[in-house]
C-alpha cells in the first residue's frame, strides 16, 4: 500500500511537470529580501599601524574572495595589505609598493573589483603624470600599469567593471610656478594584462570661461585656463555604467563623463548655502566658551564635496556629496610670497577681521596678506545694508569683525566682492561711497568654506536635500554621545580638532566638523548613508530611501580619549581620529556575514571595523 501511494506521487509530479513545460518557461522565485526598520552601528575590530597624525590609514577598499582589506598608506606611500578572515582582530598580511612603477611615487588610492585591486598613483614631483597599476587581490602580483594624468587623486571601477575612472586632480606646484590641467582617465580593464586609457580632459570649455563663471562655477587660478583650473577629486558612477559624475572641489562644481566616448558633456555648478536663514546656522567662533550656532545673514557657504556617491530610486538616479570644503594655498609657507611676490604662490583663504579692517590690507604684508589681493584695492568695507546686524556702517566694519562674532571665520577674498559687466571690481573710498578713484572693494557676500553638510542632488546637479545645520545641532544636543561605549558628551567637546585633547569649538572658524568620507549601503528596499566627519571624527548615518526627506539613523565616534594634548602620546588608548575613507561590505559579501563599514583614520593611523547592526 505504500509502494502503491509513493509511485502514484511520482507519476502524478512527472505528469504535472510535462503538463506545465508546454511552451512556458519555468518560474524562478526570486529570494526576498528583508527590509530592516532601523539599523546602528558598534565597533567590531581595529587595526593600527603605530603612526600618528602622517595618514598612516587613508582609503579603504575590500575583496570578498581573499578576505583582505586594502588600506592606502600615504605615509609610507604604499597599500597595507589586511585579513580580514576574523574582522575582529585585523592581521596585517603586506604591503604594496608602487616604487616599482615609477621612483619616489606614493600611492593615493585604491579600489577592487572581481579580485582586482587598482592603484593610483602619484609621480615626484606631483606635477609630472602619475599612473595606475593593477595587481591581483590574492598574491599581489602585478598585471600591468598605465600613465595617466597629473595627480591621479581617486580611483574607481564601473559597476560592470569594464573600466577603471581616474581622477586627475592636476594641482599646481607649491610655488604655483607649474599648473597641470585636471582630467579623467577611462581605462579598459577587460584585458586587466593590457590596460588601455582614454583621457577626457576640459580643453572644449576653455572657450567658455566666462560663461562658466557667470553660472556659478569657481574659476580663479591666476592665468590659468579652465582645464587648468578644474580639480577632479572623486568620481562615482550609474548603475548602468554609462555616466559618470567627478567632483570638481575647489570649484563648487561636478563635471558630467559619458564613459562610452571618454568626454566631459556638462560642468554643473552646486551653488551656495545661505548660511542667513533658519535651519542654515553655523557655529563661526573658535574662541566662545559655549555653542552658539546662528544665522549669519551675507555669509554663504560653497558645498564643495570631497567624496561623492551615488544610488537610484524610483527609477532616478540621485547623487550624494559630503561637503568638506577646500581652499587653494600654494605658496603659503614661502616668505616671498607673502612680502609681495604674486608670482610665487595663491592663497585664497583669509580670515575674516584681517579681510576687513579699517586700516587695510598693508598692515598684514609679510604675514598673511596674499599680494593678488593687494594688487586689486587697498583695503576692503561690508556693505552696510547687509552686514547692519553686527553693527556695520558705511566705511565701518563695527562688531562684525569681532572675535566672538565673525572675526575668526576663514573665508575666500576672492568671491563677494562688487563688480561691474567687465568682471573689474567696482572700487568705494574709505567712507563707503562708490568712486572710481577709490581703493576699497566693496563685498556684498563673504563665503565660507563648505557646506558642514551632506546634500543630495538629482542626475543634473539640482539640489534635491541638504542637511542643513543638522550636523553641528545634533553634536551639540544633550542626545549625542562619543566613544564606543557612547559615554562622553558631544557637547562638552563640540568641533573638537582631531589632533589635540581639550580643543572644544576649535573648527568652528573653519568647516566645523567637516564632513569628508562617504558611503551608501542598501537592505531591502531602504537606503541608507554613511558619512565620516573628518575632524570631529566618527560617522553619522541616514535613511536616504526618500531623497527629498532623508531620515537621521545613528552616529558612532570611537575616539576614546578627548583630553591629552598630544593624542599620539596615547595612540594605543586614543581610539580613531580623522575618517578619511569608508567601504561599506555587505552580508553576502563579509567575512562574518553580517555588514561592515571598514574606515581609514589618517590621524590616529588606524582601520576600524564597524559592524552594521540591522533591526526588523
Amino acid at each position: 500500500m505504500k509502494t502503491r501511494y509513493l509511485l502514484s506521487a511520482l507519476t502524478l509530479a512527472v505528469l504535472t511537470a510535462c503538463n506545465s513545460s508546454d511552451n512556458r518557461e519555468p518560474v524562478v522565485t526570486e529570494p526576498v529580501v528583508q527590509t530592516p526598520t532601523t539599523l546602528s552601528l558598534s565597533l567590531l575590530g581595529r587595526h593600527s599601524s603605530g603612526e600618528y597624525l602622517v595618514s598612516a590609514a587613508e582609503i579603504t577598499a575590500y575583496d570578498p574572495d581573499s578576505k583582505r582589506a586594502f588600506v592606502v598608506n600615504a605615509q609610507s606611500g604604499v597599500v597595507d595589505v589586511l585579513y580580514l578572515i576574523d574582522p575582529q582582530n585585523p592581521v596585517y598580511l603586506d604591503s604594496i609598493s608602487a616604487t616599482a612603477i615609477a621612483e619616489n611615487a606614493v600611492v593615493n588610492s585604491v579600489a577592487v573589483h572581481n579580485g582586482l585591486v587598482a592603484l593610483a598613483i602619484e609621480s615626484a614631483p606631483k606635477t609630472d603624470r602619475g599612473f595606475v597599476a593593477v595587481y591581483n587581490a590574492a598574491d599581489l602580483s602585478l598585471r600591468d600599469s598605465i600613465e595617466v594624468g597629473a595627480l591621479p587623486d581617486m580611483l574607481t571601477f564601473t559597476p560592470d567593471g569594464n573600466y577603471i575612472l581616474v581622477a586627475n586632480e592636476g594641482e599646481p606646484s607649491d610655488d604655483y610656478q607649474i599648473d597641470p590641467e585636471g582630467s579623467v582617465s577611462v581605462i579598459n580593464v577587460s584585458n586587466p594584462d593590457v590596460l588601455f586609457a582614454a583621457t577626457a580632459d576640459f580643453r572644449t570649455f576653455n572657450s567658455k570661461k566666462a560663461e562658466l563663471k557667470t553660472a556659478g562655477v569657481r574659476i580663479f587660478g591666476p592665468n590659468a585656463s579652465v582645464a587648468q583650473d578644474l580639480e577632479p577629486e572623486y568620481i562615482t558612477v550609474s548603475a548602468d555604467s554609462k555616466t559618470a559624475w567627478v567632483s570638481l572641489q575647489e570649484n563648487n562644481a561636478l563635471a558630467v563623463l559619458d564613459i562610452a566616448t571618454a568626454t566631459i558633456t556638462d560642468i554643473l555648478p552646486l551653488g551656495y548655502k545661505d548660511h542667513g536663514i533658519d535651519g542654515n546656522g553655523i557655529a563661526a567662533s573658535d574662541t566662545q566658551k559655549s555653542i552658539n550656532i546662528a544665522r549669519w545673514p551675507g555669509v554663504v557657504g560653497m558645498y564643495q564635496p570631497d567624496t561623492i556617491a551615488s544610488y537610484t530610486a524610483d527609477g532616478a538616479t540621485y547623487i550624494v556629496t559630503a561637503n568638506e570644503g577646500d581652499a587653494r594655498a600654494w605658496g603659503e609657507t614661502n616668505p616671498a610670497y607673502w612680502n609681495g611676490d604674486a608670482s610665487q604662490g595663491f592663497v585664497e583663504e583669509i580670515r575674516f577681521k584681517h579681510l576687513f579692517h579699517k586700516s587695510g590690507f598693508a598692515r598684514r604684508v609679510g604675514e598673511d596678506m596674499p599680494p593678488q589681493l593687494i594688487n586689486l584695492a587697498a583695503g576692503a568695507l561690508l556693505n552696510p545694508e547687509v552686514f547692519a546686524y553686527c553693527g556695520a556702517e558705511p566705511g565701518e566694519p563695527g562688531n562684525c569683525r569681532e572675535d566672538d562674532l565673525l572675526g575668526r571665520l576663514t573665508v575666500a577674498w576672492t568671491d563677494g566682492y562688487r563688480k561691474d559687466a567687465n568682471g573689474n571690481p567696482v572700487l568705494f573710498n574709505r567712507s563707503g561711497v562708490e568712486d572710481e578713484n577709490g581703493d576699497r572693494l566693496m563685498y556684498d557676500k563673504v563665503y565660507a568654506y563648505g557646506g558642514r553638510s551632506f546634500a543630495i542632488w538629482s542626475a543634473a546637479g539640482e539640489l534635491v536635500w541638504d542637511s542643513g545645520d543638522f550636523f553641528e545641532q545634533y553634536l551639540a544636543s544633550d542626545e549625542c554621545k562619543l566613544g564606543s561605549a557612547r559615554d562622553i558628551a558631544c557637547a562638552d567637546y563640540f568641533n573638537s580638532n582631531h589632533s589635540a585633547g581639550s580643543s572644544f569649538g576649535n573648527r568652528s572658524d573653519n568647516k566645523g566638523p567637516e564632513p569628508e568620507a562617504l558611503a551608501i549601503g542598501s537592505f531591502g528596499e531602504k537606503t541608507f548613508a554613511f558619512v565620516g566627519l573628518e575632524r570631529m571624527g566618527g560617522v553619522m548615518v541616514f535613511d536616504i530611501s526618500t531623497p527629498t526627506a532623508p531620515t537621521f539613523v545613528d552616529y558612532l565616534n570611537t575616539r576614546e580619549d578627548w583630553t591629552t594634548a598630544n593624542p599620539g602620546t596615547t595612540l594605543a588608548n586614543t581610539g580613531d581620529l580623522g575618517p578619511e575613507g569608508i567601504t561599506f561590505v555587505s552580508a553576502e559579501n563579509s567575512p562574518n556575514g553580517k555588514p561592515l563599514l571598514l574606515i581609514g583614520n589618517e590621524v590616529s593611523g588606524t582601520t576600524a571595523i564597524y559592524q552594521i547592526d540591522l533591526t526588523y
